[in-house]
């Protein structure tokens, strides 16, 4: 019973931690990349004897955008925000955020991997010092730069 008291104890003070703004690092992102898209195309071929073929072509292809990510960090906890493009049909995450895995903040870079499903783990890499953030997965890349800001503080746009 004292086991499970101190461990019970232990999550809610991690979860606590996880939203005291003193020890929590807020990053707002702005950027660019590229999703990979799977595409399909028909082809159909006739030689001079009369004989005709149709072929399926499946593939890939990569479309740009521009988009936000969010991202939070507390001890040894963080979710982000991933770029909605980036996102297959199938994804988890609670409300548009994910767990950042093997999160790892350093003096001068944050790293850990984003689960967006059991197939797709991009890799997150921020460089604390200049700011620059990279995504990079099967469903495509990211970069761009953060800055950091209190959600409490932080004043709307309109």
């Amino acid at each position: 019973m004292k086991k499970f008291f101190a461990l019970t104890l232990l999550f809610t003070s991690s979860l606590a931690l996880a939203d005291d703004p003193a020890t929590r690092l807020d990053l707002v992102c702005v950027g660019a990349g590229s999703a990979n898209r799977p595409s399909n195309t028909y082809a159909y071929a006739q030689n001079n004897n009369g004989g005709s073929a149709w072929a399926n072509i499946v593939g890939n292809r990569s479309v740009p955008f521009d988009d936000q990510v969010n991202l939070w960090v507390a001890g040894s906890e963080g979710r982000i925000r991933m770029p909605r493009t980036m996102l297959p049909p199938l994804h988890g995450g609670e409300d548009g955020w994910f767990k950042i895995n093997s999160l790892k903040v350093g003096e001068n870079e944050i790293t850990g991997s984003v689960g967006v499903n059991f197939m797709n783990k991009p890799k997150l890499r921020i460089d604390r010092l200049t700011g620059a953030i990279s995504i990079a997965g099967k469903a495509g890349d990211y970069s761009g730069r953060c800055v950091r800001y209190d959600p409490s503080e932080a004043s709307r746009a309109f």
